[in-house]
């Protein structure tokens, strides 16, 4: 993608990517709460992307699965909008954002009732080239 054709991109992908190469994806309201999603995208955040499905793939945590999903349309967006090889590919940004909580009632003794909180996330993942990722932390893939 040349940087004349760059400059219509999105508000979100110039706050995630900036101009540097990459692809991201999201899965918004997804019914898990922000809390145990966030153990699961730790796992992956600067990994390359194969050592990250790997990771996803055995993980025993519900939400690995819905994470997972999201990298793989990551790693598709990235394959085609901008050409970009998918062995290639590191984690580089990978967040969960809290969405909106339904409340509900449970009934309680002595005719009180307590609230329950379902919550919802929203889970954001960008993929970028290894040599992008590498120059802007100043080593190549995943620091200590």
């Amino acid at each position: 993608m040349s940087t004349a054709e760059r400059q219509r991109t999105s508000a979100r992908r110039s706050s995630l990517l900036g101009d540097a190469p990459g692809a991201f994806a999201s899965a918004r309201f997804v019914r898990i709460t922000p809390m145990k999603a966030r153990r699961v995208v730790d796992l992956v955040r600067g990994l390359p992307v194969e050592e990250a499905r790997a990771t996803l793939q055995f993980a025993p945590q519900a939400a690995s699965e819905t994470v997972l999903k999201v990298l793989e349309s990551a790693v598709a967006n990235a394959e085609s909008t901008e050409d970009l090889p998918a062995g290639d590919l590191v984690v580089s940004v990978a967040m969960v954002d809290e969405g909106p909580t339904m409340k509900r009632w449970r009934p309680r003794a002595q005719g009180r009732a307590t609230r329950i909180n379902k919550r919802t996330s929203h889970i954001t993942l960008a993929v970028q080239p290894a040599s992008v990722v590498g120059s802007a932390r100043g080593t190549k893939g995943r620091t200590a």
